[in-house]
């Protein structure tokens, strides 16, 4: 991953911000939107796509809507610090579906998991999977009673 931010010009925020609005909106749509040709568009979005600032688009999904009624924010303090040690955890948490964000963190945790479920029955599930086998020095849940926001636009000018 680039650590230095990419230079981007007005043209390349308003995509930026048209697409976080509605990824669903077709060249031409954008094109027009933005006053561009539909070419001028379709090379501004490819060198976005090949910069590594546009990724994959997805629908967004209420949770609750499709029965995943419990998030829960796994705080996790492990003994281990080696990259093979952590690899392995790392593929670990991949595989588990429910596990919809992974974090290494700083400070007094190491990680942290964001955990997307029907219940507590099935966070109890998830948890089994996530330390099983593992010498981890301590796992706690914090469980959302309310998502106040989520999933908003990135903020693609600085301040």
């Amino acid at each position: 991953m680039n650590d230095r931010p990419a230079a981007l010009d007005e043209i390349d925020h308003r995509i930026l911000a048209e697409l976080q609005a509605d990824a669903g909106l077709s060249q031409r749509e954008l094109a027009d939107r933005l006053g561009l040709s539909q070419n001028a568009c379709w090379r501004r979005l490819g060198r976005l796509r090949e910069a590594g600032i546009l990724g994959a688009s997805r629908a967004i999904i209420d949770p609750a809507s499709v029965g995943l009624a419990l998030t829960v924010f796994v705080l996790i303090r492990t003994r281990h610090h080696d990259d093979r040690w952590s690899a392995s955890f790392r593929r670990r948490l991949e595989a588990i579906p429910e596990v919809v964000e992974f974090h290494r963190i700083g400070g007094e945790w190491d990680y942290m998991a964001k955990v997307v479920t029907t219940s507590m029955a099935g966070y109890d599930g998830v948890y089994k999977r996530m330390i099983a086998d593992l010498d981890l020095e301590r796992v706690t849940g914090m469980f959302s009673m309310e998502t106040i926001f989520a999933d908003r636009p990135l903020p693609t000018r600085r301040a």
